[in-house]
């Protein structure tokens, strides 16, 4: 006995086929960036929040050691370091840091950092209003720069159970370098 085949049936079953492997990997690129925006939103895995206004103010009596860590990945001739290593700051207030970066190099090179909090469930508290992170960074050859960051520390830290007893948070911050565009 002989199975009929019908070729409707195999193009459809095709074309279900490519859908799904289409459906893949556009899932695959949309990933990074939905993980990201995730993070951004919720302050998963140590991702600071951005803030849009001021601080909420002082909660008096409630403070926190801020340690500021500094990083450049190998292939980024700069010096990096923050200008004081740590800082006790009141919860609810608002705050700035400086870290210094200087380019090493005889040509100018543009760097963007990228940054985290730990530990990572104290990261949706940490709300960044101005931060150099937010923008590539170009130094001239031996130039040095002076770069802030306004943040504050929300009060709703001291609400969480998992976050309300922490005693130190660390913003830790690597400089990687930006590809120029070739021309």
């Amino acid at each position: 006995m002989t199975a009929v085949v019908d070729p409707r049936r195999n193009a459809r079953t095709a074309a279900f086929g490519f859908l799904i492997v289409a459906a893949m990997v556009g899932l695959a690129f949309a990933s990074v960036p939905l993980y990201r925006i995730f993070c951004q939103v919720t302050g998963f895995d140590g991702t600071t929040m951005r803030a849009t206004g001021d601080a909420p103010g002082k909660v008096a009596g409630k403070q926190v050691s801020i340690r500021f860590d500094a990083n450049v990945v190998p292939t980024l001739p700069w010096h990096f370091k923050p200008a004081k290593p740590t800082e006790t700051v009141s919860i609810g207030e608002r705050e700035i840091a400086f870290y210094t970066a200087k380019n090493l190099s005889a040509v100018p090179i543009t760097g963007s950092a990228a940054f985290n909090v730990t530990p990572i469930w104290a990261g949706k508290y940490f709300n960044k209003i101005q931060c150099f992170c937010f923008n590539e960074q170009t130094l001239k050859a031996g130039e040095e720069v002076r770069m802030p960051v306004v943040f504050y520390v929300d009060p709703k830290i001291l609400q969480d159970p998992d976050a309300k007893d922490v005693s130190e948070i660390t913003l830790s911050y690597t400089f990687y370098p930006v590809d120029q565009p070739k021309g």
